[in-house]
């Protein structure tokens, strides 16, 4: 498909193509109603807060796996930042004010794995292997989770897989080897090489496509299907990957909270996501 075609599908492109301003709004937007908070979503605030509680509880195999999670307490988070000389650079680039003050959630200095995947990534696994032991009696909600770490035998049983251009394969991969599952990633071309590098050297088994995402993500969904004792984590259709996004909101309300900073009518919470594929 050249670029006119791709264009004529997706006419919305356009003015970003010609390099003008542009905004999109979702045809699908789901309203909001401040009386009943995101409830009426697909996802609501109890399925946030069961999310928020089941990374709690894995607090403990944090602590005893990740030594680097010891100073958050086995909870895996990222520090708010304010950025004023970033924020005054950007004002005089593009000549215009940029009201309020300008903050960056550094997911990218997460433990374990330093990526905004690393948040859904790693809830899905370890929700996973929660209901696998659960199931075979090792393990009640009530337990010390810190036990995950002495159960390398039981998970390599089973198999993890993913499909990925690299930083959600990252998290999937090394906490699912140091849980003891055996894990397959399935990595498009454009896959940076030192994170191949380093899944290998994790015990990660990965396997490379010349052609893009979307053909890792359907081999990898292909392969585990044809396996009943293999769990594919799948990047566009996962619930339980959401879920594990959707705790950051929370956390964030909190790190808010706790620095002071007011979110209201006269104070509005402009969020800015930069995305790549999976935007």
């Amino acid at each position: 498909m050249n670029c006119e075609e791709y264009l004529a599908r997706a006419p919305s492109i356009r003015p970003i193509a010609r390099q003008e301003e542009a905004v999109w709004i979702n045809p699908r937007l789901v309203p909001y109603d401040v009386t009943k908070g995101v409830s009426e979503l697909v996802v609501s605030d109890a399925d946030i807060a069961d999310a928020a509680a089941r990374l709690k509880r894995f607090a403990a195999f944090f602590r005893r796996a990740f030594p680097e999670t010891a100073e958050t307490n086995g909870i895996i988070e990222s520090p708010l930042r304010l950025l004023p000389h970033l924020q005054k650079k950007l004002a005089e680039t593009y000549g215009a004010k940029i009201p309020g003050k300008l903050y960056l959630k550094m997911d990218s200095h997460l433990a374990v794995a330093g990526s905004i995947k690393a948040r859904g990534g790693i809830y899905e696994v370890l929700k996973h292997a929660e209901t696998l032991a659960i199931d075979a009696g090792l393990i009640t909600p009530d337990d010390d989770y810190g036990k995950f770490a002495e159960m390398k035998e039981f998970f390599s049983k089973y198999m993890v897989q993913v499909g990925s251009t690299g930083n959600l394969a990252l998290s999937i991969g090394i906490v699912s080897a140091a849980l003891g599952f055996r894990v397959r990633v399935h990595m498009s071309a454009d896959a940076k090489q030192w994170k191949k590098d380093l899944l290998r050297a994790k015990g990660v088994e990965v396997i490379e496509y010349d052609d893009d995402f979307a053909r890792a993500v359907l081999e990898g969904r292909r392969t585990s299907e044809a396996d009943s004792m293999s769990y594919f984590v799948d990047d566009e259709r996962s619930r339980d990957l959401f879920m594990g996004y959707t705790v950051a909101g929370a956390r964030l309300q909190k790190q808010l909270e706790e620095m002071n900073i007011p979110v209201d009518a006269d104070h509005p919470l402009i969020v800015y996501i930069p995305a790549g594929i999976g935007g």
